[in-house]
């Protein structure tokens, strides 16, 4: 029988590991993380956040360039971070980039009583994307709007998007529970209440809205609330692992902001393994064919005991 969670009873995540993974997460040295690189997954470092930002911006611009009449194609894209997004826009316009054919796909959507939150509800994440991205685009280089797919509550016209563009690259964060998107580990119920779901069916799982880890309600009250729990919706919609596996390669983004030292080393050091558990979701991308995890030098820190 697994641990139970130390955080969080009624849920799996990563404290119900075997303590040998956690330590052997743990222990490693930013120069041990890079060394993590392995055929299908890539660890890249950046030393400065200039470099990488705009690296992240750029893997827009390389996907959109792809686009034609005949091959759409897209990058579906994440809230958190965001300082990437008006770069984005900067670089479109500078490039004259016309994105009559290319596509974008939102990761995730808060919901409340069931229908996802409208664009001028504070947290917004589609409200965001327009603000710091789309709406800084030149009129005449802008995508059309029907290209541009939010995902709702209701989530099949959005599953059905996938079918009609490709997705060149899914970027993403990384949350305090482990999670790309919202894709929370699941709660400890049956018929998994001994033992997690089973990699293969949780990678069965599309676009839906899913309840939400409580660690993952209180990074969001730290990181977007200045820690107001109570203004965070309990539920979101968000993009599945069976649209995941749709895209031709995932690109993590770890600046130090929005995971702690010790979470940043343990999914690359479970990916690289090929350590796949639904306790621990990003792990799961062990099983995609092309991943890459980029980090902030400066933000890796060290797993160290420090009393403040």
């Amino acid at each position: 029988m697994r641990p139970t969670s130390i955080v969080a009873p009624e849920w799996w995540d990563y404290t119900t590991l075997d303590r040998e993974i956690l330590d052997a997460a743990a222990r490693l040295s930013a120069s041990e993380l890079a060394g993590l690189s392995r055929e299908g997954f890539t660890v890249q470092l950046y030393d400065t956040l200039e470099d990488f930002y705009l690296a992240e911006a750029f893997e827009y611009i390389t996907a959109w360039k792809q686009a034609t009449a005949d091959q759409p194609v897209g990058i579906c894209g994440p809230i958190g971070p965001t300082e990437q997004l008006p770069l984005v826009a900067r670089l479109v316009n500078e490039l004259e980039l016309n994105l009559q054919h290319a596509h974008f796909w939102g990761m995730d959507e808060w919901v409340m009583e069931g229908v996802e939150v409208p664009e001028d509800f504070a947290l917004s994440f589609a409200r965001t994307d327009r603000e710091l991205l789309f709406d800084r685009i030149r009129p005449d280089l802008r995508m059309p709007e029907s290209n541009i797919h939010f995902p709702k509550a209701n989530a099949t016209e959005y599953i059905e998007s996938w079918n009609h563009a490709r997705c060149a690259v899914m970027q993403g964060g990384q949350g305090e529970v482990k999670h790309w998107a919202f894709n929370d580990p699941p709660k400890r119920q049956p018929p998994y209440d001994q033992q997690p779901p089973p990699p293969e069916e949780y990678r069965k799982l599309t676009t839906r809205v899913v309840d939400l880890h409580p660690m993952t309600l209180i990074q969001n009250a730290r990181t977007s609330g200045g820690g107001v729990v109570s203004n965070v919706p309990t539920q979101a919609v968000t993009v599945g692992p069976a649209e995941t596996w749709k895209s031709d390669k995932v690109s993590i983004w770890h600046a130090g902001t929005h995971d702690n030292p010790f979470g940043q080393r343990l999914t690359a050091f479970m990916i690289s393994k090929g350590i796949a558990d639904s306790a621990v979701p990003m792990s799961l991308l062990a099983d995609h064919p092309n991943v890459q995890f980029n980090y902030y030098r400066p933000g890796i820190g060290a797993c160290d005991i420090e009393m403040h």
